[in-house]
């Protein structure tokens, strides 16, 4: 039995199907949601499209001009007839070629986006190949399988360890941050996601005859697989990943004791009286409000620290949750990105450490950006007057399972 025979066999199974992974239109346009702001004509570059649902999703609502990658030519050609069908032939171009040799030069994309095909590299290559093809400010959006707890069976692990090797949510986010981006969010996918490609996927197997020994074989593995996830799907699944690479201009890292004068003087000089400063020193103290490893500076090509941002605990209701403040730029490098850097760098340090739930009382036109919402949309209210857009909140998992009630700070907030 030649391999060329068991790869027909196994596409015969999925040409017209409109899923070659697991996904749903809403989950893609979460993972747009998460990626911020976007030229007004996106360059997006789709990994792995198969047949391009995602690619004439960017098209269409992202106003995108999209370039669509498979080795698999008849996926193009369905995507090509689906775009002219849509009046997107303008809009969407395919190319057969393999994702590990793309032939764009550095910087060519402002999204490059991969549904359920990273795993061809290899989640940690993808970072590392595909990071150049990002233009300044680009983002890098994939899904990943993944374990969904700590210790999957047996039958779990033999089944993967076939195919694939599966890391959690946490092992995978460290892999993103060592490998120079920020996290800008995650999304865990729902189970309906594997309907939508399993329940086709299912129907075309019963419907397939097993006459030939390729097809038997291919319908063999397909059912397995759907088994598989039968039996042992709450020990796995596809998370997406919204990663930034990091602002070269400003190295960011934890702060050590010699930082803390710099700290003093960045907050003083921020704001317009001590009372800042004088917060972070009180927290410094708070052995039950002081998260260790969430206080990082942001540092200038000369060595100097020119930015600052601390998560200390709070609780909402009686639950423990995460507050961001202050955040402080030298003046003499406010509006340069610093700012954005350390937040993105400590909110990355959150994450983590397994934090949840982060809160933040500020500029309702400045956290946004990093994908904080009112924190009233989920019930969680401030203890003090303050105007409802200017409370925020961020969901670090993506679940969206956060507590509500009334926010707790520390003694040292004063409120």
């Amino acid at each position: 039995m030649s391999d060329n025979a068991l790869y027909d066999a196994f596409f015969a199974l999925h040409h017209g199907l409109p899923r070659q992974g697991p996904g749903s239109d809403s989950t893609t346009r979460r993972l747009l949601a998460l990626a911020g702001p976007l030229p007004e004509r996106p360059r997006v570059l789709d990994l792995g499209c198969g047949p391009g649902r995602s690619a004439l999703l960017l098209a269409t609502e992202a106003g995108a001009e999209v370039t669509a990658v498979d080795l698999h030519e008849p996926f193009l050609e369905e995507l090509r007839l689906a775009a002219a069908a849509r009046g997107l032939g303008d809009s969407v171009r395919t190319l057969n070629a393999d994702m590990g040799r793309l032939p764009f030069p550095d910087g060519s994309f402002d999204l490059v986006w991969a549904e359920s095909s990273a795993y061809a590299l290899g989640f940690d290559t993808a970072l590392r190949e595909w990071r150049r093809l990002l233009a300044p400010g680009g983002t890098l959006v994939l899904t990943e399988c993944e374990w969904t707890v700590d210790r999957p069976g047996p039958e779990a692990r033999a089944f993967w360890e076939q195919h694939y090797r599966l890391r959690t949510t946490a092992e995978n986010t460290a892999a993103a941050v060592e490998g120079g981006y920020h996290v800008l969010g995650v999304v865990p996918q729902p189970e309906s996601d594997w309907d939508e490609y399993y329940g086709p996927l299912s129907e075309r197997a019963d419907a397939a005859d097993p006459a030939s020994p390729t097809m038997a074989e291919a319908l063999a593995s397909t059912r397995a697989e759907i088994a598989m996830r039968r039996d042992h799907g709450g020990e796995y699944g596809y998370t997406g990943y919204v990663l930034r690479p990091a602002d070269a201009r400003w190295r960011t890292r934890e702060e050590t004791a010699a930082d803390i004068p710099a700290v003093r003087e960045i907050n003083a000089a921020a704001f317009a009286t001590a009372q800042e400063a004088a917060l972070v020193d009180a927290l410094r103290e708070d052995t039950e409000a002081w998260l260790p490893g969430l206080s990082y500076v942001a540092e200038a090509p000369d060595g100097t620290v020119v930015a600052y941002a601390l998560i200390t605990r709070c609780r909402v209701g009686d639950a423990p949750a995460a507050a961001l403040a202050p955040v402080a730029v030298a003046p003499a490098h406010q509006r340069g990105g610093a700012g954005q850097a350390v937040v993105r760098a400590v909110l990355d340090a959150a994450r983590l450490r397994g934090e949840r739930l982060v809160l933040v009382l500020g500029h309702p036109e400045y956290y946004p950006r990093f994908g904080f919402v009112r924190a009233s949309e989920y019930g969680i209210a401030p203890g003090c007057e303050v105007p409802d857009e200017a409370v925020m909140a961020l969901v670090l998992d993506g679940s969206g399972e956060v507590p509500r009630g009334m926010i707790h700070y520390p003694a040292a907030f004063g409120v």
